[in-house]
């Protein structure tokens, strides 16, 4: 026994170098290299946001060393590291901004201070849910603890197929997934010039129930006996899925930030990605790939392209329109300044899917209302949850949705964590995606997104059944079993009849 007690006192030590090192390339290196290839301007908005890198690099540097496959952590400390962190760092150091609109310094300042409001709010409701983490969560729990039904899945692959044929024809066939993003939104437009809103709706409709079909069929239980259906329909399905996925979901037709929670959804879905050593080396990964291939990812966007050119991260920061986060919550703090607050534009995103014609007073999308006050000639942009959130009702509105979020998110890591053993769980299915959408999320608008957001989280919630667990097992729950979890999701084989 002393060895293994030995053996468990270890893991401990190396955390805490890990965390050290993870902490000095986040915190120090990476923000360093950045201001010296810049002629920094230091000014009151600068010093701030130097404590918002510190306090977004140590936190990221936490999650990627737990003990625990924080997914949902993850995610938040990421976009708010890359987007919030090191970005802005950039630009307030040069004043120099991927748009044009460019705001004060009295406004830079708020803007700084607006998003560590959030990042505090943040933290403050995550350390709370965990120190109630003993506590059961009447409502997250049984919800997370949800089973694949294999009936519905099979439904689902079918509607998924279904969906596909109808709709691929409709939006240009095959070829027209294979197109640039620009190719294919002008030649939508030409074909139908006021129906933008029905075409993304469809290409939503088409694109995640093909997600889902292929996730559940992946992860629906595998029997001990009698399941040689199910088994063959697996196999079966199971290609025609890839391929619909391959179509649909590829990266040259649709957003990077969708394509990328496919895949990553479909990678830290599997059985052998659930544990915390393969979910540290899995998030280093992503990290890394965020920070250097993102900025590049874009190749396929536009029909003419140019040849890829490798430049600075600084340089990137302030030059590229994806990294415009920042600069949106200063053009919303000043749109505020202007306009005043709207708390009545918080009902917009739960009350999406009422029309118009029935509610003339609907509010607008955020980042529509962000592009006009800035007198841009597009209106197709982000609008952050800290300026969305702070249009509302201002710094109050803030704390309290970031301090629900964090709440919120860190017993959902919990929860998962614990049911991580369990397979063909909605907490293996959902959480994965939702970790990584979550940077669609927070990067907003909350009207541009709510509506994907609603089928990414119903789905799945359609096609799990609520688990009973009764005290004594019974003979019919032996034969219902799944069998040991399987190092990969992909079906392995038979069971012996």
């Amino acid at each position: 026994m002393m060895p293994g007690r030995r053996t468990g006192s270890a893991p401990p030590a190396r955390g805490v170098a890990a965390l050290c090192c993870w902490a000095l390339m986040l915190v120090v290196v990476l923000p360093l290299l950045i201001l010296q290839s810049l002629d920094a301007r230091f000014g009151a908005a600068l010093v701030v946001q130097c404590v918002v890198v510190v306090h977004t690099g140590a936190a990221l540097a936490r999650v990627l060393t737990d003990v625990g496959a924080r997914l949902i952590a993850f995610g938040f400390w990421l976009f708010s590291y890359v987007w919030l962190g090191l970005a802005p760092l950039a630009m307030l150091a040069t004043d120099a901004y991927p748009r044009g609109f460019l705001v004060d310094a009295d406004t830079a300042f708020v803007s700084t201070l607006l998003v560590e409001t959030g990042l505090v709010a943040y933290s403050a409701g995550s350390a709370l849910a965990g120190w109630r983490s003993s506590r059961t969560s009447v409502v997250l729990e049984p919800l997370l603890a949800r089973r694949l039904a294999p009936g519905r899945v099979l439904l689902l692959c079918g509607l998924a197929l279904l969906l596909a044929v109808i709709l691929i024809p409709r939006q240009g066939g095959l070829a027209a997934f294979f197109l640039s993003r620009q190719a294919a939104n002008e030649a939508a437009a030409l074909a139908e010039p006021a129906g933008s809103a029905d075409r993304a709706m469809a290409a939503w409709v088409l694109s995640v129930p093909a997600f889902w079909a292929l996730v559940g069929l992946l992860h629906v239980p595998r029997f001990r006996t009698g399941d040689r259906v199910l088994r063959g329909l697996r196999w079966l399905l199971l290609p025609l899925l890839a391929a619909v996925n391959a179509v649909v979901n590829n990266p040259i037709s649709q957003p990077r930030f969708w394509a990328g929670t496919v895949l990553l959804a479909l990678a830290f879905g599997a059985s052998w990605m659930r544990g915390p050593r393969a979910f540290r080396i899995g998030a280093a990964g992503v990290a890394a790939v965020v920070l250097v291939v993102f900025p590049y990812s874009d190749y396929f966007r536009y029909d003419k392209r140019e040849p890829v050119r490798v430049v600075s991260l600084a340089e990137q920061f302030t030059s590229n329109g994806d990294y415009d986060a920042f600069q949106q919550i200063e053009t919303g703090v000043d749109y505020v300044r202007h306009a005043g607050f709207t708390p009545s534009a918080a009902l917009g995103p739960p009350l999406f899917f009422v029309p118009r014609a029935a509610w003339p007073g609907k509010p607008d999308d955020a980042g529509i209302l962000l592009a006009r006050h800035a007198g841009y000639t597009f209106d197709n942009l982000s609008a952050p949850l800290w300026i969305e959130s702070y249009m509302w009702a201002g710094f109050p509105s803030v704390i309290a949705v970031f301090g629900l979020i964090g709440a919120v998110g860190r017993r959902i890591d919990e929860i998962r964590h614990r049911l991580r053993r369990r397979p063909g769980t909605l907490a293996a299915l959902l959480v994965p995606a939702f970790g990584f959408y979550q940077l669609v999320l927070l990067r907003g608008s909350l009207m541009a997104i709510v509506g994907p957001l609603a089928l990414l989280v119903c789905i799945p919630l359609l096609i799990t059944r609520k688990h009973r667990r009764p005290a004594p097992p019974s003979a019919r729950e032996a034969g219902y079993a799944p069998e040991r979890a399987a190092p990969s999701p992909l079906p392995t084989g038979g069971a012996r009849t």
